[in-house]
């Protein structure tokens, strides 16, 4: 197996580091100790720490397996709790140390990184759209309403699952997930 570059060893620790402290919780310092890497080497691949944000927060966008949406002959409905359980699923594997890289970037950077704020703005409507689709799947096939409309839906449920999340993270509890997913799914979604 290829040994990791110094570049993806970086990315690696900035995945981690960010997320574990956030963006100016952390330094390059912390970064490039992380990776194992000389703290000079840092600027042989990233001009900035926001550049180098604007790769971690792709790199978790990835990790995220919105992809797990559209896999599989499940019904739309149950790929969409599946993908919500396998998140809440992975904040409670953290202990509720972390919350959403997205919501994390969003309320530290949003407002003085113009880049991060625009990737951010992108990935929620990537993943907004994505459930988007999968709602109007759920109509197609008869398993929810065709007078609910998908969009709006969606990004209501990215907004109430950050919301459950920074929750989840506040009281060290799993309950805002689960109250998530009923009001979700027997409720909205019934």
């Amino acid at each position: 197996m290829a040994r990791a570059s110094l570049r993806e060893k970086i990315v690696d620790a900035a995945v981690e580091r960010f997320h574990a402290q956030g963006f100016n919780g952390c330094s390059v310092q912390d970064i490039t100790e992380a990776a194992g890497a000389p703290k000079g080497s840092f600027y042989n691949h990233f001009k900035t720490k926001e550049l180098l944000a604007l790769e971690a927060l792709t790199r978790y966008r990835k990790e995220s397996r919105t992809a797990m949406l559209f896999e599989g002959d499940k019904p739309p409905l149950q790929r969409l709790r599946a993908h919500f359980e396998f998140l809440a699923e992975r904040l409670e594997g953290w202990n509720f140390e972390r919350g959403c890289m997205v919501g994390n970037f969003g309320a530290e950077m949003a407002d003085a990184y113009p880049d991060m704020r625009r990737a951010l703005a992108e990935t929620l409507l990537v993943w907004s759209a994505n459930i988007a689709s999968v709602l109007r799947q759920a109509q197609a096939a008869g398993d929810l309403s065709k007078d609910k409309d998908p969009e709006l839906l969606a990004r209501f449920l990215v907004d109430a699952w950050e919301g459950a999340v920074n929750r989840a993270r506040m009281i060290k509890s799993r309950a805002p997930f689960d109250e998530f997913l009923i009001v979700a799914f027997k409720a909205l979604l019934a």
